[in-house]
């Protein structure tokens, strides 16, 4: 595989750390080039984030020292150094879909964790396990762009990254319901203990603008590629949803209820789970998990210290399976929110992306 040079945007954040520490010693992919807003550039990495380094392991060596360059101010050079970026600002919506774009014009593809672009119709917002196939609009988003290379990929929210996963498999039986509560760790808020004490022995109930994102993407997921677009599914279930922040480091559970047109047994939904590969798991890809979906029958799980790191925490937890008398069906299911939910989910689809030969 070839060797590719990448940039970070938004190093010193929250999923930016993440990024970095993920990347260590990647097979395919070297950090070139960390970037972050005005009043970052020109210090040394290890400067920039003194005092908010949010991650267990330590910054790595090679990047203590790494100039922070302005992300919008240093775009050319930023460019000139690298294959494609990560990019995981904290910006106004607006704002991020222009610097998105921008990047994308001068032929640096765009790998996005941000939210700005997921419902662009020709954006493809990809987990690899289940629609991989989306890739295919990157084409028509390149004619409209008038870029050879260049275009935007961005990964869905976090907290879909455990409750739909699960579903998805789920959907030959003419899914019809769903409703899910999730319990979102703070670090999904770019929060810890530390700078959130408030949050202890504490649960907000509202997450601005969650919600929506929770009963909306799924249904781009599994949407079809229609005229150069991204057409969200019409057909799918009903979908609608409940966000709470919950006093935990890491990790977004959801307590998952659904409903079926041809009610499955529950044998036949834990083999279906067990035996369920996707894309990245046939292309053996570096970051993909082995088997993505993993059951537990202990009653007591899962769990976020237990369960949020399974396959370095890029697979999902399921537990607790049962009939329900309003829905068919309800489980317990977990995620780690910045590792498979953020960067590591963006670093996967990047992988799925190169595999594909679209970052070449």
């Amino acid at each position: 595989m070839k060797q590719y040079k990448v940039g970070i945007i938004g190093a010193t954040g929250m999923v930016g750390q993440r990024f970095i520490t993920l990347l260590e010693g990647h097979p395919w992919f070297t950090v070139e080039v960390l970037a972050a807003s005005a009043r970052s550039k020109g210090k040394a990495y290890e400067e920039a984030v003194a005092g908010r380094w949010f991650m267990k392991k330590p910054i790595p060596e090679t990047l203590k020292a790494k100039t922070l360059y302005d992300a919008e101010a240093d775009l050319d050079t930023i460019v000139s150094q690298v294959d494609f970026v990560f990019c995981a600002v904290n910006m106004k919506k607006e704002e991020i879909r222009a610097l998105e774009e921008k990047y994308a014009k001068v032929e640096c593809p765009v790998i996005s964790n941000n939210s700005a672009n997921r419902f662009t119709p020709d954006i493809p917002m990809i987990v690899p396990e289940i629609n991989a196939d989306h890739a295919a609009v990157i084409p028509f988003q390149r004619k409209r762009l008038g870029t050879k290379r260049g275009f935007i990929a961005v990964k869905s929210n976090c907290s879909l990254q455990s409750y739909v996963p699960a579903l998805h498999p789920l959907r030959a039986f003419g899914m019809t319901r769903v409703l899910a509560c999730t319990y979102q760790a703070i670090s999904g808020a770019g929060k810890t203990f530390e700078s959130w004490p408030e949050i202890l022995d504490n649960v907000v109930p509202y997450i601005g603008g969650e919600e929506e994102k929770s009963e909306q993407e799924p249904l781009k997921i599994w949407g079809k590629l229609q005229n150069g677009a991204i057409v969200p599914e019409s057909d799918g279930p009903s979908i609608t949803t409940q966000c709470l922040r919950v006093p935990v480091s890491d990790g977004h559970m959801a307590a998952v209820f659904a409903s079926f047109a041809q009610k499955p047994e529950l044998k036949q939904i834990l083999q279906i789970w067990k035996d369920f590969k996707g894309r990245a798991q046939e292309l053996q890809l570096p970051s993909a998990p082995k088997q993505f979906l993993h059951y537990f029958t202990e009653n007591d799980r899962p769990q976020t210290r237990l369960d949020r790191e399974i396959e370095n925490g890029m697979a999902v937890s399921i537990g607790r399976l049962r009939p329900d008398s309003q829905y068919d069906i309800k489980f317990v299911c977990l995620s780690h929110n910045t590792i498979r939910g953020a960067a590591g989910g963006g670093i996967l689809m990047a992988e799925l992306l190169c595999a594909e030969g679209y970052l070449d």
